[in-house]
C-alpha cells in the first residue's frame, strides 16, 4: 500500500473536524459547478463553419458522405479513435474511452444526438476488433482520406519528422500520425452541415466514467511517477495477464 494512504502519514481526525473540511471543499466544488456552466454555454454559443468539403466513410451499411453519419438525427458527436491502417488493434487509451461509449448512446438519441466513432483503419480491421471488445457503437473508417487531418486527428507524416504537429490547437512534436480527440456536428434540414467544436488532449477526459469514478477515490487517479498518465491502462481483455503484478503492488 501506498505511504500516503497510511494514517501515520494522512490527517486523521474527529467527525466533527472531518465535517467541517468537508464543506469548506463542498464551496469550491459548487463553485466548480458554476464555471462548469458557464463554460458549457460558451461552448455552446461558438460559431459555427460550415463543412463543404464532401466527405466519404465506410459503413457497415456501405460508403456514406457526413450526413449519412448523423444516423437521421441532427446532432452528431464523432470520436476520434486512435487506429492507424497498419495497427492489428486499436489504442489502449482510446479502448478505455469507448468501453463508456454503448451505455452513453441509449440515452443520447432520446437528445437527437447521434455518437460514432471514425478512425483511419480499414473497416474490416475496425469491426473485427469491435466484436473483440464486444462493443456496439457504430464504427466508420475514414480511410486515408481528408477528415482525420481537416479536424485536427490525424497528421501527415512529414509533419510528425520535422516535430511540428498540429494537434490540440498548437504546433509541436507528436510521436505519431494520429492522435485521439472529438467534434460535434449540427445538420440543417437541407442536409447542410455545420463543424461547431472539437477538443483534444486532456479535453476528452470528461469523457471517461472511470476517471470521473477515480476522482472520487481516496488515492485519485494515482498517476504520479508513471511514464505517462495512461501507462497503467489496459484494454478491458488484458487486465488478467498482468493481473499477478497488479496484485504485488499493493
Amino acid at each position: 500500500m501506498d505511504d500516503m494512504m497510511t494514517p501515520a502519514a494522512h490527517a486523521v481526525v474527529p467527525r466533527a473536524a472531518w465535517l467541517e473540511a468537508r464543506k469548506a471543499l463542498l464551496a469550491q466544488e459548487k463553485a466548480l459547478t458554476r464555471v462548469r456552466d458557464a463554460v458549457a454555454a460558451q461552448r455552446r454559443a461558438l460559431p459555427w463553419v460550415r463543412v463543404d468539403r464532401d466527405y466519404v466513410f465506410e459503413t457497415e451499411a456501405g460508403s456514406r458522405r457526413l450526413p449519412g453519419l448523423f444516423g437521421g438525427r441532427s446532432q452528431l458527436l464523432v470520436y476520434h479513435f486512435m487506429f492507424a491502417p497498419e495497427w492489428d488493434e486499436g489504442c489502449a487509451s482510446c479502448s478505455f474511452l469507448a468501453d463508456h461509449i454503448d451505455g452513453a448512446r441509449l440515452h443520447l438519441g432520446a437528445r437527437d444526438v447521434e455518437l460514432v466513432a471514425v478512425s483511419r483503419a480499414p473497416l474490416a480491421k475496425l469491426l473485427a476488433y469491435r466484436a473483440r471488445m464486444r462493443w456496439r457503437f457504430p464504427w466508420a473508417s475514414a480511410g486515408d482520406g481528408p477528415f482525420n487531418y481537416d479536424f485536427g486527428a490525424s497528421f501527415a507524416a512529414d509533419a510528425v519528422a520535422a516535430g511540428a504537429v498540429d494537434y490540440n490547437y498548437d504546433v509541436a512534436a507528436f510521436p505519431m500520425r494520429d492522435g485521439h480527440g472529438m467534434s460535434a456536428f449540427v445538420r440543417g434540414a437541407d442536409d447542410a452541415v455545420f463543424h461547431t467544436y472539437s477538443s483534444f488532449g486532456r479535453g476528452v477526459d470528461l469523457l471517461v466514467g472511470a476517471y470521473n469514478w477515480l476522482d472520487l477515490a481516496p488515492r485519485g487517479r494515482d498517476e504520479d511517477g508513471l511514464p505517462w498518465t495512461m501507462d497503467w491502462v489496459r484494454r478491458h481483455d488484458r487486465y488478467a495477464d498482468d493481473a499477478g503484478d497488479r496484485r504485488a503492488d499493493v
